[in-house]
């Protein structure tokens, strides 16, 4: 090889190493682009500038976002740490906005009354840190479905006065399996402190009594803590209330078909004895403690309603306005005032078709009259014993009328 072309070959290969030490130059070092290697531009020192002005508040809104099921009671809320809210705003799906209260130390918001069910709803929140800088969350969540969920409709109405039989009956809108957990959820106490007992008559309905009737001038008190409780799969309630009622005075009367006969007792003293007209032989009324469970000053009866029948299928009887009616049970069966019956009827014969009958007037406008003074003196809750009939004692869920169960049996049907 000669001198030029071992030079030339030399000169290549410093050319070619010299221009990889340029771009190893390029891709690394301190210097910036103006190649003056100050590195305060770098990466880090950007990043630590950036979180030296971010805002210290930590939001937390609940439930998470993207979440269903959600309760319609206790699920939204806003709370912050290292800061206070400084703005919440919660609206539904299609924008109506949601009322809600903010603590007094500015650290949590939540939604002023419960929310509806199957509702989407969408959470803003703004926050401020001890420095004054702005924090930001948002979240969006779908409460529980109504074919998700269970309601218990009850009586008596909060606020009211009743009678001293009157129990406390829930009837669920779906089926419970899981009774013993709902049971859980839902308390039934009073001032007098007798002790009170569940019974599960089907998987929808549940009543609460003491051993003997409530004790007059008490206060009773139903504790509904039910939601997210797990009622059946995939069920879960919504309810969270506390509901009270006041027992008034003691008032028991006695209907005895025998004697057609009856006997209005108040603190076990006879205070009025009516005359009265119980189910003829052939359609006898029900024998046992019943409980008035509603009043109509006048209402219709139509016998095709219970069964009774003509041969065309119409009602044995059809009377538009029974004047002064007080339900006894489900099926039927009322003690009520009767206008179209002979007066001489009330106190000899058992002329109905099942009811309790009392001399009234058409019209219900008569104060005068047996039916008149019964209704007005009668409250819901009042309990009717009816005896000598010859039928069926009647069964302690036709109407309110568990009473005609033992303590025993009655506690038996307690799920806890």
């Amino acid at each position: 090889m000669t001198d030029s072309k071992r030079r030339g070959r030399l000169a290549a290969a410093s050319a070619l190493l010299g221009g990889v030490l340029v771009l190893t130059a390029c891709s690394g070092g301190d210097a910036d682009a103006s190649g003056n290697g100050d590195g305060d531009t770098s990466q880090a020192k950007v990043d630590e500038a950036a979180a030296k002005k971010s805002s210290e508040a930590q939001i937390t809104i609940t439930p998470k976002d993207g979440s269903a099921n959600a309760s319609i009671n206790n699920s939204a809320a806003v709370t912050v740490s290292k800061g206070t809210l400084t703005g919440v705003t919660m609206t539904t799906q299609d924008g109506k906005p949601v009322a809600g209260q903010l603590s007094a130390d500015s650290k949590s918001w939540k939604p002023s009354t419960p929310l509806e069910r199957s509702t989407t709803y969408k959470l803003a929140a703004e926050a401020k840190d001890s420095e004054g800088r702005i924090a930001h969350e948002n979240a969006s969540f779908t409460t529980v479905s109504p074919a998700n969920s269970f309601i218990g409709t009850f009586t008596p109405d909060n606020g009211s006065t009743v009678g001293v039989g009157m129990p406390v009956s829930i009837n669920f809108d779906k089926a419970i399996s899981n009774k013993a957990a709902v049971q859980k959820g839902i308390t039934v106490s009073s001032s007098s402190g007798q002790e009170v007992a569940c019974h599960w008559f089907s998987a929808n309905r549940m009543d609460c009594r003491p051993q003997d009737y409530w004790k007059e001038g008490s206060t009773v008190t139903l504790k509904l803590a039910l939601d997210g409780v797990q009622g059946a799969s995939g069920v879960y309630g919504v309810q969270q209330k506390t509901v009270t009622f006041h027992i008034g005075r003691n008032q028991v009367s006695y209907v005895d078909a025998r004697t057609k006969q009856m006997k209005v007792t108040q603190d076990g003293k006879v205070v009025k004895t009516i005359p009265i007209s119980a189910g003829s032989p052939d359609n006898k009324t029900y024998e046992g403690r019943m409980v008035v469970s509603e009043k109509f000053k006048q209402t219709r009866m139509n016998g095709a309603t219970v069964g009774f029948t003509d041969d065309d299928g119409k009602g044995e009887y059809d009377i538009k306005d029974v004047p002064h009616a007080m339900r006894l049970t489900t099926s039927g069966t009322f003690i009520h005032g009767n206008y179209w019956g002979a007066p001489s009827v009330f106190g000899s014969a058992n002329t109905s078709h099942g009811c309790v009958g009392l001399r009234d007037a058409k019209g219900a406008n008569d104060p005068s009259t047996p039916a008149a003074w019964f209704y007005n003196n009668t409250l819901i809750g009042d309990v009717v014993v009816v005896q000598h009939t010859g039928d069926k004692t009647v069964s302690p869920d036709n109407g309110l009328n568990g009473w005609n169960m033992d303590w025993a049996q009655w506690k038996a049907g307690s799920a806890v």
